[in-house]
């Protein structure tokens, strides 16, 4: 079994890491580079850093906070928020990110992920997707794919995305399951798990850690490749390697 890994993710606003719930009410957790930094030390397996409202906004993702970032970590940075086209990639390639997250751009221009696999390789195109339970009128619950930050339903289904994802040439996919982002009641091992055994490539499951148990049972029963969280790092309630000495007394496989 291949190593489970343990990612912080900096959701930025405004140059400064922010910390919701349910993507909405943020309270600024730290500036960008010390987060990075700390992390680096701490021994996060790879560093993930969103610009939340760049798509909503309509703007590009702000180069120099990136590079900031980049010039303090050395493992993985993957990278998203505000791309529009094979020319953004190209620009956040350039300034330190070794993979880049879509999530938006993904769903208006269905070509996208193809192509910039083509352009760029697998290895370093990541689709993210933002996933909410939502009850129909009829009384059936579906998961669908939100973009624009959260703020905009597609009507695609998430599991049917993922997988179109993946024959897209996607080389990893990002599951953030909207219903539990900041609620530190557990992921949504269902949806993960779901996920997780419609494709082949690996899957980071996203939004609700409240503790390493939480970690532990997203990379087990929701199957799981990696385990991301925000707010239990942010705040100090555990560290990087608390997480993965939990993982590691139950015989998962991590990068101590």
């Amino acid at each position: 079994m291949l190593a489970k890994r343990i990612i912080p993710c900096l959701d930025v606003d405004k140059g400064r890491v922010v910390k919701g719930v349910k993507f909405f009410d943020h309270v600024d957790a730290g500036d960008v580079g010390e987060c990075a930094a700390r992390y680096e030390q701490q021994g996060a397996d790879e560093l993930v850093f969103y610009d939340i409202t760049a798509s909503y906004e309509g703007r590009q993702l702000m180069l120099d906070v990136l590079r900031n970032c980049a010039e303090r970590v050395f493992m993985p940075l993957t990278v998203g928020g505000g791309i529009r086209g094979i020319d953004d990639i190209r620009q956040l390639l350039n300034a330190g990110a070794d993979k880049v997250s879509i999530n938006s751009a993904a769903v208006r221009d269905g070509s996208l992920i193809r192509e910039s696999s083509l352009r760029f390789g697998a290895q370093c195109i990541v689709l993210a997707i933002d996933a909410k339970r939502v009850k129909q009128p009829d009384g059936r619950e579906t998961w669908e794919v939100f973009i624009d930050g959260g703020r905009k339903p597609t009507g695609l289904e998430v599991v049917a995305w993922a997988k179109k994802g993946q024959a897209d040439g996607a080389g990893e996919i990002v599951l953030n399951v909207m219903d539990s982002d900041g609620t530190r009641e557990g992921y949504d091992l269902e949806m993960t798990a779901a996920v997780a055994e419609a494709v082949s490539i690996p899957v980071v499951a996203s939004g609700g850690a409240g503790n390493p148990e939480h970690m532990a049972e997203v990379v087990t029963k929701g199957k799981a490749d990696a385990a991301l969280a925000a707010s239990i790092f942010h705040f100090g309630t555990y560290t990087i390697g608390q997480a993965k000495r939990c993982l590691a007394d139950r015989g998962i496989p991590v990068r101590l």
